[in-house]
């Protein structure tokens, strides 16, 4: 594979399992590309062009040449200067794949926000009142990253002259339609049920043997858990604390997630809705997985680092 096909790869896998369907991405491109043939020639520079095929902009090619063959990914949560250089010093790596955003797609991270709107409405909150919750978390969101050095861990790349990419919401929408499906197959009724299920993916299992496996942060193993909603998994990061009163209201029992905040937790626990937190870096590592499955599938050798609890469907 090259490096263009394993991206354009993760972003088709990535708009399959995304829960708002392909219709609605295909729709979103076209909004994308309508406001980029309206716009000046000066506007058109600073646009970011990738969002007229990729609706999902923590999602990016950072360096390399796209046509370059890969054979051997090594593959990381997080990539850091160390990982890069230990891709370096093993000499025979072509792709360096982080998860967690880089340069670019850190700056775009809150943009990918917007899917929480249409997930919050298919779980019944009103669609105008989680447009005004999610965009006002978009621009504190926006502004949090703002600060960061965004090119460090690219520029290092770079000098290093080894190929980087970073794959986000693509693969926080596989574990995301991963785990519903455990749940909805599974159909607990009550905590301990739930975390039943969770303990049989093997991800969360492993994480168990670190301290780091699935937690009950509201409610206990003998509360019922009502409607189950995952709108804490994909979606860029944390929305916003003032949605769990509005989740109660669309008659949500229990929230499922990667991680959550304690003004998040302290607010599900004032609306009663119970919390379930998988793991953040286990739940990352199944959505990693299920794309280099893909990968191995059409040759290509995986080694994982940063944090990646490898798991291999094949």
């Amino acid at each position: 594979m090259t490096i263009k096909q394993i991206y354009k790869l993760a972003i088709e896998k990535g708009i399959e399992a995304d829960f708002r369907g392909e219709k609605e991405i295909k729709e979103k491109i076209e909004r994308a590309q309508d406001r980029y043939e309206k716009m000046e020639d000066k506007e058109k520079e600073k646009f970011d062009k990738e969002k007229l095929e990729n609706p999902y902009s923590d999602t990016r090619i950072h360096y390399g040449e796209k046509d370059k063959k890969v054979k051997k990914v090594l593959v990381g949560i997080d990539i850091k200067g160390s990982e890069l250089l230990l891709a370096d010093k093993m000499g025979d790596i072509d792709l360096v794949i982080s998860h967690h955003p880089l340069g670019s797609a850190l700056a775009g991270l809150d943009d990918v926000m917007d899917l929480q709107i249409d997930v919050l409405k298919q779980y019944g909150v009103p669609v105008n009142i989680a447009e005004k919750l999610i965009e006002k978390r978009m621009s504190e969101v926006a502004r949090g990253v703002s600060s960061a050095n965004h090119n460090r861990v690219v520029d290092i790349a770079r000098l290093l002259g080894i190929p980087l990419v970073n794959i986000h919401t693509p693969c926080d929408n596989l574990v995301a339609k991963f785990v519903r499906d455990k749940i909805e197959e599974g159909k607990p009724k009550f905590i301990k049920d739930l975390m039943d299920i969770l303990y049989k993916i093997p991800e969360y299992k492993k994480a168990t043997q670190t301290n780091a496996g699935p937690e009950i942060f509201v409610g206990n193993k003998k509360s019922r858990t009502g409607k189950i909603v995952l709108t804490e998994i994909t979606g860029g990061t944390e929305g916003s604390p003032e949605i769990y009163e509005k989740l109660a209201q669309a008659k949500a029992g229990t929230v499922v997630g990667m991680h959550m905040s304690e003004k998040h937790r302290k607010k599900a626990k004032e609306a009663h809705i119970n919390v379930v937190i998988a793991g953040h870096i286990s739940s990352d590592s199944i959505g990693v997985n299920l794309l280099l499955d893909q990968l191995e599938n059409k040759g290509v050798e995986v080694v994982p680092c940063g944090g990646l609890i490898r798991v291999s469907r094949n």
